[in-house]
């Protein structure tokens, strides 16, 4: 015994643990792969397989690539460029490969990611992957097939019910991380660890002005912590009339803007007053507004809530910060980098900060 575990006789194809009901994969000792295949160890003591290292006589198992399976492919935030090398040789392999379009959007277009990652790509919008996620998964579990995502896997909950739904399926599923908004707003100089629930603010209409999410910035600020704020994205979407008709006729797409936000957040401010209770932000409250994070024309602006009202950050997408208050000096020290002029026009760009 070694570790535990039976150490597979050299003139067996497979120990016994990989005799075991359900089990799938070689275990750490095993000197053949499942297809009969010898494995030589290197001179590390690690067994290298379809490019990764994955076996190790001292236990450690990773999840192998020899199975076909559903990849779920972080795409980080910039460009083409900015996925993973673990991730390009994965997309470069699959049968089937989808962009997830909704949640969030790259810097390039779909053109320019087929060419880099040479595969064709099923664009997934709203409908595809909340209603039809059987067309995804579908013959997941005899080819590969990649789901990417902008960011990475798990920025929204509708990726966790695919890969609960590929579950379901007896599909197995492997997730390749990649950078996030959730991570990458730390380019501010506000640190992470101090940051609180985080929000989403959406384009409010005629007669849906939702403020609930104000609560969440209000215990934020009450605990000290910074609130992230999502700003809403609107991508293939129907007005209430062509969807009352059933008509597939869909709007331009649409970004709020650090602008847009601003002035939604200044005015659930004053309704807070003359509701006659005290607002936990007010026009004076330092916020920082981000755009295109990890793009190379990344904006980064630091001011009140009423200069955010009216900064110019240019293109989609954006972000906005609401501070907790109280700031470590580090935190005042990198701010200071990216603080709007006073002396300049609020509605100038800021493409010198």
């Amino acid at each position: 015994m070694e570790n535990g575990l039976d150490k597979a006789s050299s003139g067996s194809q497979q120990g016994s643990c990989c005799e075991m009901p359900g089990n799938n994969v070689p275990c750490a000792f095993c000197p053949y792969a499942l297809d009969g295949t010898e494995i030589i160890p290197d001179s590390g003591g690690l067994t290298k397989l379809d490019g990764e290292y994955m076996l190790s006589e001292y236990g450690l198992v990773t999840l192998p690539l020899l199975f076909e399976m559903l990849y779920m492919i972080g795409l980080g935030l910039g460009d083409a460029k900015d996925i993973t090398v673990k991730g390009l040789e994965v997309v470069r392999r699959c049968s089937r490969v989808y962009l997830e379009t909704y949640t969030s959007v790259l810097t390039v277009g779909k053109e320019i990611l087929e060419e880099f990652y040479e595969r064709k790509l099923i664009l997934a919008d709203r409908e595809e992957v909340e209603q039809e996620a059987d067309n995804i998964l579908k013959d997941a579990d005899i080819s590969d097939v990649a789901f990417l995502v902008v960011g990475d896997p798990f920025g929204a909950t509708t990726h966790s019910d695919l890969i609960l739904r590929a579950t379901k399926l007896g599909i197995p599923y492997r997730v390749i991380h990649n950078a996030s908004i959730m991570n990458a707003v730390g380019c501010c100089g506000l640190q992470l660890y101090k940051f609180g629930e985080t929000v989403s603010i959406v384009f409010w209409t005629d007669t849906w002005r939702p403020e609930s999410f104000f609560d969440k910035v209000k215990k934020n600020r009450q605990n000290g912590m910074h609130t992230l704020c999502l700003l809403d994205i609107k991508v293939k979407e129907q007005s209430l009339e062509n969807l009352i008709k059933g008509r597939k006729i869909y709007e331009p797409p649409r970004y709020m803007s650090v602008n847009q936000a601003a002035q939604q957040l200044l005015e659930i401010v004053q309704n807070q007053r003359i509701r006659g209770e005290e607002p936990a932000v007010t026009e004076e409250t330092l916020c920082v507004g981000l755009a295109r994070v990890g793009a190379e024309d990344q904006k980064i602006a630091a001011g009140t809530l009423q200069q955010m009202s009216t900064v110019d950050l240019g293109g989609p997408l954006h972000s906005l910060i609401i501070t907790g208050g109280s700031l470590h000096p580090l935190e005042m020290e990198m701010l200071s980098l990216f603080t709007i002029p006073e002396n300049s026009s609020e509605s100038q760009s800021i493409g010198g900060l």
